[in-house]
């Protein structure tokens, strides 16, 4: 990145340098790096696999329309030419670029109360500037691998000799068809245009408060399905606190948010995206059309999500408690 940055710097008007880029996280689409000189700082986010560029305007949207109802979030930055992605010459590796403000703060407390107020009311929020979506939402959300599926992919996982390829075979046989059962179609009502990852590593907490990032993959989502996974995330996963749970719905719903947990099938949309990012990751291990960096990381993500697999008891043991809050 740093042989790029003069062209990022040129492409989106930036002041003259020194540039650096600094790499910070990797995500499941792309890579964050901050740029700093002139003593200004911007993230940059390569997308390592791509772009939709109507995606990017559904995320573009959203964005503005939520910062306009009060929830904070890094500006995406267009370009000299409007527009809000760019991609790096070939010889510079061809990547997808965004660029958004740098954002100093520190991760989500997920025990802190005022942080779980504040995701109660940012959700609700995120459902009000995107009320009234038509389209369906997308089929990583609604779907998720077949018996098939998962037994084709496990041999080639198997024939690679990938060290993780006998606990994938375990869950194939055990837990994946029990997950699965969860998973359906979301109705035509109570659709939503919203984030979809309002998670705790997607928070920062600056000194004004909490900042919402990583608007990759808006679009739309039924807004029960997007509270319930919330509330998973948030209150603790498998070993949920409770209180924490109903509190972030009590405050979703006092800031005037509609939908309502109504059991474990409201967590569907948990359900599939776990279900569909083993699957997707456990491909990309194996992909030679990807760089062994990328193969290392998905393959590592396969391991960490096998050991970290929604519980049903637990869900519904978290649906009861949540389902009664007003």
């Amino acid at each position: 990145m740093d042989d790029a940055v003069d062209f990022i710097a040129e492409t989106y008007a930036l002041e003259a340098g020194p540039w650096t880029a600094t790499p910070v996280t990797r995500g499941a689409l792309g890579q964050i790096w901050k740029l700093s000189g002139n003593g200004s700082s911007w993230a940059i986010k390569e997308l390592l696999f791509g772009c939709d560029e109507a995606q990017i305007g559904r995320e573009a949207a959203l964005r503005q329309a939520a910062e306009n109802l009060g929830i904070a979030s890094p500006r995406l930055i267009p370009d000299r030419h409007g527009a809000y992605v760019s991609r790096l010459p070939p010889a510079l590796g061809g990547s997808c670029i965004k660029l958004y403000d740098w954002i100093d703060g520190t991760a989500a407390d997920v025990s802190d109360p005022d942080v779980l107020d504040w995701v109660g009311r940012a959700m609700a929020l995120l459902h009000e500037a995107g009320e009234g979506a038509s389209e369906a939402p997308n089929s990583w959300y609604e779907q998720c691998p077949r018996d098939a599926d998962w037994k084709g992919l496990h041999k080639k996982i198997h024939q690679a000799g990938l060290p993780w390829s006998e606990a994938l075979g375990q869950f194939i046989d055990t837990s994946a068809a029990e997950l699965a059962q969860w998973v359906t179609p979301a109705g035509p009502h109570g659709l939503v245009t919203s984030h979809l990852d309002l998670q705790p590593q997607n928070v920062l907490v600056g000194p004004n408060g909490p900042v919402l990032l990583d608007w990759d993959n808006a679009g739309p989502v039924s807004a029960e399905r997007e509270l319930a996974r919330a509330v998973y995330v948030w209150a603790g996963h498998n070993h949920a606190d409770l209180d924490s749970a109903r509190r972030l719905v009590r405050s979703y719903r006092s800031t005037g948010g509609r939908a309502a947990i109504k059991g474990p099938q409201s967590f569907s949309m948990l359900f599939a995206t776990d279900l569909n990012y083993i699957y997707v990751q456990a491909e990309c291990a194996i992909d030679p059309g990807v760089t062994a960096a990328q193969r290392e990381f998905a393959s590592n993500q396969v391991v960490a999500s096998l050991r970290s697999l929604p519980d049903p008891a637990a869900i519904s043991q978290l649906a009861e408690a949540v389902e009664s809050v007003w």
